[in-house]
């Protein structure tokens, strides 16, 4: 990974991160695990469409692109654990 943006520059992939997602009752709470991915890499995506489902403290929250295009890279898998600032995946726009 390449800094910490949205995007990068180089190849204009955006960042899946969790900054839109987080619960606001969990401020106090740095981490939480994947659940679920719904698409691979190589999927053709919706802005909006759930990518992949986390739990913060035993709470589901569904994880939306952040804009339409391909999944370029997923870079945690099921199961993996996050912080609130880990990247989850990248997509290229269409």
């Amino acid at each position: 990974m390449s800094g910490t943006s949205d995007t990068e520059s180089a190849g204009e992939r955006v960042a899946v991160t969790l900054a839109s997602v987080w619960p606001e009752d969990a401020d106090d709470i740095d981490e939480g695990v994947v659940a679920n991915w719904f698409v691979r890499e190589g999927a053709t995506v919706d802005a909006g469409d759930t990518l992949c489902e986390i739990q913060i403290e035993k709470v589901s929250i569904d994880v939306p692109a952040p804009v339409a295009g391909v999944v370029d890279e997923v870079v945690l898998g099921e199961n993996d654990e996050f912080t609130r600032d880990d990247t989850l995946a990248y997509v290229r726009p269409a």
